[in-house]
């Protein structure tokens, strides 16, 4: 599976600020002839009191203040477009990389609270026939700081309102597939001094990518994993995943079960319900065999149309009839509210472009 490298920064660029753990932020600073316990300071500044001007950060010396701008790069990447529905609930920001490539991700508000939906790659290289973002092939991986700064744009956007939002690492890209800069934004985020964000409120999406999936149960984080599974024997996930090919069901399914084990985390089965694809009674059937065998939930999603694509969206008396075959079989299983379809924000459809096009 072909991966572009991210593009090294220049040796004299300056660091971006939100790509950094704090340990890595102190080697920084100390490189600099600056104290590492700044890191601590800036970290504070930054992710817990939301104020990224050095001026404004009172209780560090004034030498230093003027100095961070030097040290490290604190802005973060414009937007370049701002889509929102009319019950204002959910929100697609297309954000301008340095580059000159875009990325997209968005905010959903529910009963439950808001989530943020992240991205990974610009991009994405799995190429699922179904998919917006497939379309574009994988352009490049984001840095830890790109990752990180969707975030704070995000939190910006809703006033850090409310700070137990949930991160899914869902939006442009397979996660895995960018694994140490996705895993260094986990690590960014889940520290104490940054946004504090709990293990458990933040879920990992993946096609399959089993080396990647073993080697994120020992992380020693909790996160939630989510399978996108969308088929449930190898003749159509060959088709519809591609990556199934490289580790069909049989690899990716113990993969699943060990993660769940091991870190106490019902594995979520992302099951995309595509009409006269995948959304028979005996599709349900094998789904409900494949969750009872795994510590897990089902959560189906109904297709999200995409122009140029031959595939339809159930009628919601398919759902309906595929959705309660599975619940006398299934342990768990959920139904995703579409959100955002109408801007171009919901599953699937990331394409980098902001307005539908």
């Amino acid at each position: 599976m072909p991966i572009l490298p991210t593009p090294p920064l220049p040796p004299s660029a300056i660091p971006g600020f939100y790509g950094l753990t704090r340990d890595r932020l102190g080697e920084r600073l100390a490189s600099q002839g600056v104290p590492a316990y700044r890191a601590s300071q800036l970290f504070t500044w930054v992710y817990r009191k939301h104020q990224r001007d050095p001026e404004a950060m009172t209780n560090l010396p004034l030498a230093f203040r003027r100095e961070v701008v030097r040290l490290v790069e604190l802005g973060l990447p414009p937007v370049a477009s701002h889509l929102a529905t009319a019950d204002g609930d959910t929100h697609k920001l297309v954000l301008a990389l340095g580059d000159g490539r875009r990325v997209e991700c968005v905010s959903m508000r529910a009963e439950r609270g808001v989530t943020f939906c992240l991205s990974s790659q610009v991009g994405c290289a799995l190429r699922c026939p179904f998919c917006a973002t497939g379309l574009m092939g994988l352009q490049r991986n984001l840095r830890a700081e790109e990752i990180v700064a969707q975030v704070l744009v995000m939190g910006d956007l809703h006033r850090w309102e409310d700070d137990s939002f949930n991160l899914v690492f869902m939006g442009m890209g397979e996660p895995l597939a960018n694994y140490d800069a996705v895993m260094d934004a986990v690590r960014i985020l889940h520290d104490e001094l940054g946004l504090n964000l709990g293990a458990r409120r933040i879920t990992v999406s993946t096609s399959g990518l089993v080396p990647q999936i073993e080697r994120l149960a020992g992380e020693g984080l909790a996160l939630g994993l989510a399978l996108s599974l969308h088929a449930t024997t190898d003749e159509l996930r060959d088709t519809l995943v591609p990556v199934n090919r490289r580790w069909p069901l049989r690899e990716l399914l113990p993969a699943a079960q060990a993660y769940g084990l091991r870190t106490g985390r019902r594995v979520t089965l992302e099951y995309t319900l595509i009409a006269d694809v995948n959304d028979s009674p005996e599709d349900a059937d094998r789904l409900a065999a494949i969750a009872r065998d795994l510590p897990s939930k089902i959560n189906l999603i109904p297709y999200n149309p995409v122009p140029g694509l031959p595939y339809r969206r159930p009628t919601p008396e398919a759902l309906q009839a595929f959705a309660e075959r599975l619940y006398p079989r299934a342990p768990a299983v959920t139904v995703r509210h579409t959100q955002g379809g109408e801007i171009w924000a919901a599953c699937g459809q990331l394409a980098g472009l902001g307005d539908g096009t």
